[in-house]
């Protein structure tokens, strides 16, 4: 799928994502949302909640897929509550507001004390033997 950006057309990760041409790890899925680690995590456990359906912003998404998005996200807190009791959820809408990738997206952030981690400095790529363990850890029903 792709998306107008600024006249020249880009493709969507996590639109490639959803159809299984990009990778991604995988902790949650049902017939509208996935969720899967950020690979550039702030904390342990990051991970981003999607619709399946494309939307640059919440306000694009049809109301019954905003409601299913947000179903979703109270699933993806609650399984982030095993790995800390505390995390931050977060949606960037726009550029000036932070949003990378321009397709609707929560961040769940666990926190374990650190200092903000909303920091300028850059975020290590995620391992695949710690991405394993995440998985396994938070895709368990």
């Amino acid at each position: 799928m792709a998306i107008p950006d600024g006249g020249k057309v880009t493709a969507c990760v996590f639109c490639d994502i959803v159809a299984r041409r990009a990778p991604a790890w995988i902790v949650y899925e049902d017939a509208t949302t996935l969720a899967f680690l950020d690979i550039f995590p702030f904390t342990r456990g990051h991970q981003l909640v999607i619709p399946k359906r494309h939307g640059a912003r919440l306000t694009d998404l049809p109301f019954d897929d905003q409601m299913a998005l947000i179903r979703s996200l109270d699933e993806v807190c609650r399984r982030s509550e095993r790995l800390s009791a505390d995390y931050n959820v977060a949606l960037n809408a726009g550029a000036r507001a932070g949003q990378i990738v321009f397709h609707v997206h929560f961040h769940v952030i666990p926190r374990y004390g650190e200092a903000n981690p909303f920091r300028s400095t850059s975020r290590a790529p995620l391992a695949e033997a710690e991405a394993r363990s995440l998985v396994a850890e938070l895709s368990r029903t």
